[in-house]
């Protein structure tokens, strides 16, 4: 009788345990620089609902990506492993149209979908969970998801979202009736939301538009700064359903930006003025700051008390933090940490990241299109340039930058404009061997 007694407590505790796991809600912004929040102290960009969720969240000012471009950010952060260790090094295996991507993504896929992701892990314990907006990996099936809007058919044009980037932009339909159909099954859920926002095309509503287009402003500024509010309207639409429905309290919300971006007419001159597609050189694809930085927030009412932490964090620490939360079994060989760990946050000396050729990804060799690989310890950032095979016509985005290092104070300089390496060799070489002990490589470094 003991030990019945004794089963029927475990079995209730563990039923209370799974009725009271936090609901997940993910959400990313797509191409939108560190900087670009009222919260992180931008004088024009008005995010009002992004800034409500700051006061109420654990907010890293100070967060970094694994990868400066969407789809290896994307991986790394679902897998929790750098992009030479899952295999998503780039957008692309071999160009962005035509028949080798048709032939050779589906491989690509197939290798990437053999690890462990926090997406399966949530699944397998008992989640429901809803993939919408950015999605590279096949449909939203194949990526473990239990309901979703992806397709992932490259026959039916399936390559970074497809169906899925209506969301935001049009409606939020899709995820309040996900959200719905999980709260009446009394299931745990886990919302994916991706929205192509504020990524181009840049075409935000005209009330919008009108309010940041001026006389003195660049037409792509002013579009872009629309377009960062009209994401921000969107989330608040996300936070404000989840109030409604009284899901707040028990729902964890990450908040995470893919890759930065710089409007192209407010670059700095940089090798004669050249850019690229609309933006800056040193933000998207590069690994500069507005390449690679972009604030992280969690929030959850009760369990994490809001503050601008001036820790360092990582995109790869978003699969700890989310299974610590969850009870969800966590991989041996993941670098990333717990974020709502103080004392493992404390310890970290040190953040990493690399940068390849943004549309030749190598099956068998990842680091044959090896560009950058980076490192920050306390106020300072290295760059070491390599010399990885990038074919299209996207090399431009790293051919203008010929030095095989540079060293900057990104607490004093966060624009880096000052190349500091000559000055202080000894940083230089300690960075160095961090990196190289971090990530051995083969590939040669950068020679002009």
């Amino acid at each position: 009788m003991k030990h019945l007694l004794l089963i029927s407590f475990f079995i209730a505790s563990y039923l209370s345990a799974a009725e009271t796991r936090p609901n997940i809600v993910f959400i990313l912004s797509d191409d939108q620089a560190w900087t670009d929040y009222g919260f992180m102290g931008h004088d024009e960009i008005k995010t009002p609902h992004l800034d409500k969720l700051a006061e109420k969240s654990l907010v890293f000012k100070r967060g970094y990506v694994a990868s400066p471009i969407c789809r290896p950010s994307l991986a790394s952060m679902v897998t929790g492993l750098f992009p030479f260790d899952n295999g998503i090094t780039g957008n692309d295996v071999a160009g962005m149209i035509g028949a080798k991507r048709k032939k050779f993504d589906p491989e690509l896929r197939k290798a990437f979908h053999k690890h462990p992701s926090f997406i399966k892990a949530l699944v397998k314990n008992g989640y429901l969970a809803h993939q919408s907006g950015k999605w590279w990996e096949g449909s939203y099936q194949e990526g473990g998801f239990t309901h979703g809007m992806t397709h992932g058919d490259p026959d039916r044009n399936g390559r970074h979202g497809d169906a899925g980037l209506k969301i935001g932009r049009t409606s939020l339909k899709p995820i309040t009736n996900f959200i719905d159909s999980a709260t009446a099954q009394k299931k745990p859920f886990l919302v994916w939301y991706a929205p192509f926002l504020p990524h181009t095309p840049h075409n935000p509503p005209k009330r919008l538009l009108d309010k940041y287009s001026k006389k003195d402003r660049a037409s792509d500024v002013a579009k872009y700064y629309a377009m960062c509010e009209w994401f921000d309207e969107t989330c608040g639409q996300l936070t404000d359903y989840l109030d409604q429905k009284n899901l707040t309290e028990n729902t964890m919300i990450i908040y995470i930006c893919d890759n930065g971006w710089t409007p192209a007419s407010t670059t700095p001159e940089i090798q004669g003025g050249k850019r690229f597609g609309g933006f800056g050189l040193r933000s998207k694809a590069s690994p500069y700051e507005n390449g690679t930085r972009t604030p992280i927030m969690i929030s959850w009412p009760g369990k994490v008390t809001p503050e601008m932490s001036p820790d360092l964090a990582h995109a790869l620490d978003i699969y700890p933090t989310i299974a610590a939360a969850t009870g969800i079994e966590l991989p041996e060989n993941l670098p990333g940490l717990d974020l709502l760990d103080v004392e493992a946050r404390q310890q970290r000396k040190a953040v990493f990241g690399v940068c390849h050729s943004s549309h030749n990804i190598s099956l068998k060799n990842p680091d044959e299109t090896l560009q950058y690989l980076w490192c920050i310890e306390g106020d300072w950032k290295l760059l070491l340039r390599y010399n990885g095979k990038d074919t299209t016509n996207w090399r431009r985005l790293h051919n203008w930058d010929t030095k095989a290092l540079k060293l900057f104070n990104v607490t004093n300089d966060p624009q880096e404009k000052n190349e500091l390496s000559a000055t202080h060799p000894e940083i230089v070489e300690r960075l160095r061997q961090r990196i190289e002990t971090w990530h051995p490589v083969k590939t040669p470094t950068f020679q002009p």
